[in-house]
């Protein structure tokens, strides 16, 4: 008996259009059908008798008339016009595809900006004005873009998903990540918890992200942030394992042994068998408070009291004003003293020192006398307190900046609060024989042979309590000094004094030539990222996890 054949399939036929059909039968091939030119329909199989049977039944009593060049012509005419329909359809696409990744950059924009979301329909009100007179034909185009309140609310959300959805992926690569929590108030008093997040991967590829802004809107304990902590760490997939260190602003509810937050994510890691956390204290934020031990009341109460006088009233601000622009002074105004503003008290001492005598005039023009401008002593407090004040916020410039991982902001914090704490003690002794290189203001002051002696012994004083407060304050970073060298430069270690797991891979890294011409200080993450891990996994891991702590929370 004859063996049955299957059914027949036509997509193994492997079926190819014959350019002979185009002028018979009036069919083009448009990627895998045969398409009609006379009517758009289309036949799925390239097979000469489904054309032929079409074309006969369909267009053959209106084109059969058609031969040779005229028939070759009207072949042409509906390809052209075929390919513009088609066009037509791909133009229209990109446009749309255009205009939807328009709207999204404008909402990248509001969002980046801290703009209202109802801007966008600002910004196309702006945007049509600029193409009625710079290009009217492309108004429709413009018009195209959706930038209504509630599309921009869509874009920045799908943005902000999209974003999220790429960091729990990112997260999933990391050896060691660290966190930097900081608390503090909206404008309608509710606590807002910002948690950032660095991490490392295998290729020493360091990620930095804003991980959640949590709402705190009961009580604000150890224990609730601990909570905010651990759901973000759940919704994120973070590996508590991995977790290397913990940057605070420094709070009680942050830093408490037993019910702060630091305690609790120490017992958390003890419950899973893991090694306490690293604990840093934001060094930005404790430089601050070192500048506190200045406060100086009885030349800061002055200061601010004379301020006030002068831009309490719109009136007398403004006659102060029109007086040093006759003067011809080089300030316009003075400043406002905000307390919570770090640099804030520097800047207001200089402007009023510069501006001194121009103050107490117009002080005097309004009746009020203020003794201590005219009284010597007082002015030299004044001037120590600017100089050693601007010091403060120039450090505290230095330790700021956006980015800095923990070699270029652990290493470099810690190499000028070590060389601040030096020009500390060197002005203790310069001061004591009244030596003010270093202090330019007191320096000028002193050119003017004031009648009242310096006061050697108060300024001393200050210096050593400001010195005092820094040793305190940056006690613990000190205890972490051997690492940060270690991680700053391996070349230049004691290997004596290093701990016993890296002491071999020292001694092989300090005598390899080779590492030692690629070794740069401003490249610490490409120079770890290059040694072999066979050789130095001990170094290689340590260099991962402080390549991921914070410095600061700011």
């Amino acid at each position: 008996m004859a063996k049955r054949l299957g059914k027949r399939k036509v997509d193994s036929e492997c079926r190819v259009f014959n350019q002979k059909w185009t002028s018979d039968y009036f069919f083009v091939q448009c990627k895998e059908v045969a398409v009609c030119l006379i009517c758009q329909e289309t036949v799925s199989v390239f097979k000469k008798y489904n054309l032929r049977r079409h074309y006969e039944t369909r267009h053959r009593e209106n084109y059969a008339s058609l031969q040779g060049q005229m028939r070759a012509d009207k072949v042409l005419k509906l390809k052209s016009v075929l390919s513009a329909q088609q066009n037509t359809f791909v133009r229209q696409t990109q446009l749309n595809q255009s205009s939807v990744r328009a709207s999204f950059q404008v909402a990248k924009l509001i969002a980046t900006n801290g703009r209202p979301f109802s801007d966008g329909e600002f910004v196309k009100k702006c945007m049509n004005a600029v193409a009625e007179e710079v290009c009217p034909d492309k108004k429709d185009v413009l018009n195209a873009v959706s930038l209504s309140a509630s599309t921009v609310t869509r874009r920045i959300e799908e943005m902000g998903d999209n974003v999220y959805a790429q960091l729990q992926e990112k997260v999933k690569e990391f050896e060691f990540f660290a966190l930097a929590l900081d608390e503090s108030n909206d404008v309608q008093d509710t606590a807002q918890l910002l948690i950032f997040l660095r991490g490392v991967n295998s290729n020493f590829e360091v990620s930095e992200e804003l991980a959640a802004l949590q709402s705190l809107k009961g009580t604000t304990t150890g224990e609730d942030i601990f909570g905010k902590v651990c759901q973000t760490m759940g919704e994120l997939g973070l590996d508590w394992s991995k977790l290397a260190s913990i940057t605070t602003d420094g709070a009680p509810s942050m830093v408490g042994a037993s019910r702060g937050l630091i305690g609790r994510m120490n017992k958390e890691m003890e419950e899973r068998g893991l090694t306490p956390l690293l604990q840093v204290h934001c060094l930005i934020h404790q430089q601050a408070l070192c500048c506190k031990v200045l406060k100086w009341e009885s030349v800061m109460k002055v200061v601010v009291s004379c301020i006030n006088f002068i831009r309490a009233n719109g009136l007398k601000h403004r006659q102060f004003q029109a007086f040093l622009a006759e003067l011809e002074s080089a300030h316009g105004d003075v400043l406002y003293h905000t307390e919570v503003r770090w640099l804030s008290r520097g800047r207001v001492l200089r402007r009023f020192y510069e501006l001194l005598p121009e103050i107490n005039t117009f002080l005097l023009t309004k009746g009020k006398t203020v003794p201590e401008l005219i009284d010597a002593e007082w002015k030299w407090d004044l001037a120590f307190l600017t100089d050693v004040t601007e010091m403060l916020n120039g450090l505290n410039l230095q330790l700021q900046g956006k980015g800095k991982l923990i070699c270029d902001m652990i290493c470099d914090m810690y190499s000028h609060i070590k060389a601040f704490e030096v020009k500390i003690a060197l002005l203790v002794g310069q001061v004591q024989k009244q030596d003010f290189t270093h202090l330019p203001v007191t320096k000028s002051l002193s050119a003017e042979k004031p009648v009242a002696p310096f006061p050697a012994e108060k300024s001393v004083e200050a210096l050593e309590k400001l010195k005092a407060e820094f040793d305190v304050r940056f006690r613990e970073l000190h205890v972490h000094a051997k690492e940060i060298r270690l991680f700053q430069n391996p070349f230049a270690a004691n290997i004596d004094k290093a701990p016993p797991s890296y002491q071999f891979e020292l001694a092989e890294l300090q005598n390899c030539d080779i590492l030692k011409d690629t070794f740069k200080p401003n490249g610490l993450i490409e120079f770890y990222a290059s040694l072999p891990n066979e050789t130095y996994p001990n170094i290689k891991r340590q260099a991962m996890k402080m390549s991921t702590l914070f410095g600061s929370t700011t």
